[in-house]
C-alpha cells in the first residue's frame, strides 16, 4: 500500500497558511485525465463494483468523496487499487461514518495539504488538496445542509471560508503559473439546467437562491473560477451526475448536476471532453453519483 510521500500539512492549525510546491520530476504529462465521485462509502461501493471501475478507469487522478472510513478503513478497502500502484492521500473525517474525502493518483504527490484554513472544518474530512508539480488537484465535500435549520448555517459559514479560501487559491495560482482545479460534491445546483425538478426544488438546500448567487460569484470573481463541465456542455439540460435511490429518478434521469471540476481559465482552456460515466441501468450503479470524468490537453 502506497500513500503520499510526505505527511499532510492541516490548513485550520495555529502555523497553516499556504505554500504551493516548486514543480518537479512528478508533474503529471500535457494530456490528462481527472475523474471525481463521490462514493457514497467507499467500502459499499468496493463491494457493488467500484474496484472493477477503478481498474478500468484512465484517469490519472480520481478525487473520491463521502468516503466514510477512517485512513485504515479506506487503505483496506483501496488494497488491490494499491496494489497496482496507484497513490492515496486521504483526509478521513473525525465523525465515525461521516464525510471523508481522498486523493488516487498514478503518481507520488509532491505536497498534500489538509482543510481550508477554517478551525471548525479541520478535522471535518471535508477538502484536501495535492500538488503534482505545476498542477494541484483538490478535492471537496461541501456540507449539504438543510433549509431552515442548524445545518443549513452550518454550510453557509463552511461556504463563506471557503470562498475565501478559492480566492487565495486561484490569486496564488495565478501569481506562480500554476494551474488548480477543485473536484467534488459541491451540493449545490447552479441554474435550473442543474437539476431536473427544479420547480419543485426552489426551496430545498442544494438549490436555494443564495446558494446559487454564491456559486455564481466564483464564475465571475477575479481571477474567476470555471465550470469546466458547463463550459464544455453549455445551455443544455444536465449533464447529471447525482439520482436519487428513491423511485425512479435514475430510470428517468430525474438527478442533479452537484458534481463539478472548477478549474483555473488556463487549465479550463486545455479541456477536451467531459463525460459523466453513468451506469447503464440501476443495478449497476456503485454510488447513488456517477464518476465525472475531463480530459485536459
Amino acid at each position: 500500500m502506497q500513500a503520499a510521500s510526505a505527511a499532510p500539512v492541516k490548513f485550520g492549525t495555529a502555523a497553516a497558511h499556504r505554500e504551493m510546491s516548486a514543480p518537479s520530476a512528478t508533474v503529471l504529462v500535457v494530456s490528462h485525465i481527472i475523474t471525481t465521485v463521490n462514493v457514497n462509502g467507499v467500502r459499499a461501493a468496493v463491494r457493488k463494483g467500484m474496484t472493477e471501475w477503478l481498474e478500468n478507469s484512465s484517469a490519472d487522478v480520481v478525487c473520491l468523496q463521502e468516503t466514510r472510513a477512517s485512513d485504515k478503513q479506506l487503505q483496506d478497502a483501496l488494497a488491490p487499487a494499491l496494489e497496482q500502484d496507484w497513490h492515496l492521500a486521504s483526509a478521513e473525517p473525525g465523525t465515525k461514518g461521516r464525510n471523508g474525502v481522498a486523493i488516487l493518483s498514478r503518481k507520488r504527490p509532491d505536497a498534500v495539504r489538509i482543510g481550508h484554513g477554517d478551525d471548525e472544518f479541520a478535522d471535518a474530512g471535508r477538502y484536501i488538496e495535492a500538488d503534482f508539480g505545476e498542477l494541484t488537484v483538490a478535492s471537496l465535500y461541501l456540507p449539504s445542509g438543510e433549509a431552515q435549520s442548524p445545518k443549513q448555517e452550518e454550510k453557509e459559514r463552511f461556504m463563506t471560508s471557503f470562498a475565501a479560501h478559492l480566492g487565495e487559491l486561484s490569486s496564488g495560482a495565478t501569481a506562480d503559473d500554476r494551474d488548480v482545479v477543485v473536484c467534488g460534491d459541491w451540493n449545490i445546483a447552479h441554474t435550473e439546467n442543474d437539476l431536473k425538478a427544479f420547480k419543485s426544488n426552489k426551496k430545498s438546500s442544494g438549490f436555494l437562491p443564495n446558494e446559487r448567487e454564491w456559486f455564481g460569484n466564483l464564475l465571475t470573481g477575479e481571477p474567476r473560477w470555471v465550470d469546466v463541465v458547463r463550459e464544455l456542455h453549455p445551455d443544455v439540460p444536465g449533464p447529471y451526475s447525482w439520482w436519487s435511490y428513491r423511485g425512479k429518478a435514475f430510470d428517468n434521469d430525474s438527478g442533479w448536476r452537484i458534481d463539478y471540476h472548477l478549474a483555473t481559465a488556463r487549465l479550463a482552456a486545455r479541456a477536451k471532453q467531459a463525460v459523466v460515466e453513468r451506469a447503464e441501468a440501476y443495478d449497476q450503479r456503485w454510488s447513488d453519483h456517477a464518476p465525472v470524468t475531463v480530459q485536459y490537453r
